[in-house]
Order: C-alpha cells, then structure tokens, then sequence
C-alpha cells in the first residue's frame, strides 16, 4: 500500500473553497470514476471518495485544502505518477478563481 498527502493552503473563505471542492469531487467522478461523498461541516466539509484500488478524502477549509490517500498493491506502483497527477488537477483548479480575478480586474487575491 502506499499513502499520499497533499496540501494546499489558499485565501478563500469556506464558501469559495466550497465551490472548488464541488469541481474537484466532478472531476474525480466523471474522469476517474470515483465515488465520492459530500458531508458539509461548520467549520470544514470532508469529502470522502473511493474506487477500486483508491480511497481517500479531501478536506476542504478556509485555509486549505488537504488531500489524503491509499493506493491499493497494483496502483501503489503508479503512487508518483497519481500523486502528481492530484496535484496539477488541484493546482489548476485553486489558480482558476485568482485567474478570473484578475481578469475582472480585482487585484485584492
């Protein structure tokens, strides 16, 4: 087995990181077939998600986002490879709100 954890602070406040939760949890759902469930908390919401070989969960609060993982035997071997994948999906996803920011031209992210 092998285990991934990723963090991601940002500037958001729990609403905003919300929304890019719910983009993250489409994303896994719809590309790489998880299974995911939304539970919504007054101070975080946690995101539990799985497949065959994966489960995890992805904390979502105004400071971060946190990423936990375990990768079955067969996928353990692809652990560098996924582990970078999660991370420019997330990357991209947290730079997608500071870019239309700035194309509105609110500088204050």
């Amino acid at each position: 087995m092998a285990d991934i954890h990723i963090e991601r602070e940002h500037r958001m406040d729990l609403t905003d990181a919300r929304k890019i939760a719910a983009r993250w949890v489409q994303q896994a759902e719809e590309k790489f077939d998880m299974r995911c469930t939304y539970v919504d908390g007054l101070e975080s919401d946690q995101v539990s998600f799985t497949r065959s070989g994966v489960s995890g969960t992805l904390t979502v609060s105004p400071e971060k986002f946190e990423i936990d993982a375990r990768l079955g035997f067969l996928l353990g071997a692809f652990k560098d490879r996924i582990e970078s994948e999660i991370q420019k999906n997330l990357d991209t996803l947290l730079a997608q709100p500071f870019e239309a920011a700035l194309s509105s031209g609110d500088k204050t992210l």
